[in-house]
């Protein structure tokens, strides 16, 4: 029983671990802290044959959340003057980061946003949710969706609304999409338009009130996998009945039933496609990404 227990903790804490920085979800208050609470409970026991059970993946993500909640308390005596040093110096090291990305270097500013996120205080939530999401960012080039998935879900979590920042929604999604995890990487995606909707940041806010067309080919992508709204394609035509295999299908180049409402006014017009900027980093590209192949490094630099 001990083992069954365990086996499931071990699977568990790689997911949960991602939201024990979070404050609250609706009716539920302190969250982050119950979530770490149960999941360092039983690591806290002097038995020894404990963490000899869990991997060790998930003994290193239990030692950064141990190492943050001891960070936190020793936040909490820290004079003001130098909690200000170790945000000044989080963000210098930041900027190296940004400078690193935008020469080519992911792998290189990927490990200038961890060791900024070392050095950021613990309660500068908006300095973290912008760490983690560029470092999300750099995980998507480096093609590894799982840690992307991990830092961008701590990015919302910080976030305030939580499961608002637009930015780390659109990186998930792809991140999902990348794992074939159609109607995951949908909902984010959908997600992402209803924040870009309502945003007033000029690189995010709707032009015309048209959804971006990379967000389209990505929300068509995943209803066509995920089978959402069959019911609703088949009535109009778009999609095929075959009585006798008892199969529904969508004749070859037949898009119709998918086309949006700025699609159709688009014709062949190209529209611009804005960067994903936040003010901290220029030059990031990761909206252009596109679906049908992964981005390309040629040399220092990716296309």
């Amino acid at each position: 029983m001990q083992s069954c227990y365990f086996y499931v903790m071990d699977k568990a804490a790689l997911a949960l671990v991602d939201l024990a920085e979070l404050s609250s979800l609706g009716d539920h208050k302190k969250l982050g802290d119950s979530i770490a609470n149960v999941l360092l409970q039983d690591c806290a026991l002097p038995q020894v044959s404990i963490r000899t059970m869990l991997t060790s993946h998930t003994k290193e993500l239990l030692d950064e959340l141990t190492s943050i909640r001891q960070r936190l308390k020793w936040e909490k005596n820290m004079p003001k003057e130098d909690l200000h040093i170790k945000q000044a110096a989080s963000l210098v090291v930041k900027l190296e980061g940004n400078s690193l990305f935008s020469s080519g270097d992911i792998a290189g500013a990927a490990s200038k946003y961890s060791e900024a996120l070392a050095l950021c205080p613990v309660k500068s939530k908006k300095e973290r949710v912008v760490l983690y999401s560029n470092r999300a960012q750099c995980y998507l080039l480096l093609q590894d969706p799982l840690a992307a998935i991990s830092d961008t879900t701590r990015a919302l979590s910080l976030h305030n609304p939580v499961n608002r920042h637009a930015k780390s929604l659109w990186r998930r999604a792809q991140a999902y999409d990348m794992l074939g995890l159609a109607k995951e990487s949908l909902l984010d995606a959908i997600l992402f338009i209803n924040e870009c909707s309502q945003s007033t940041d000029p690189d995010l806010c709707l032009k015309q009130n048209k959804v971006p067309d990379y967000a389209e080919r990505l929300v068509k992508k995943q209803m066509h996998a995920a089978w959402l709204f069959k019911e609703a394609a088949l009535k109009h035509g778009g999609v095929h009945y075959d009585g006798k295999r008892g199969e529904a299908y969508v004749r070859e180049g037949d898009d119709s039933e998918w086309e949006t409402a700025s699609e159709s006014e688009m014709g062949n017009e190209e529209k611009e496609e804005t960067n994903d900027d936040d003010s901290e980093w220029q030059n990031e590209d990761d909206r252009k990404i596109k679906y049908e192949k992964p981005p390309v490094f040629k040399g220092r630099t990716f296309l």
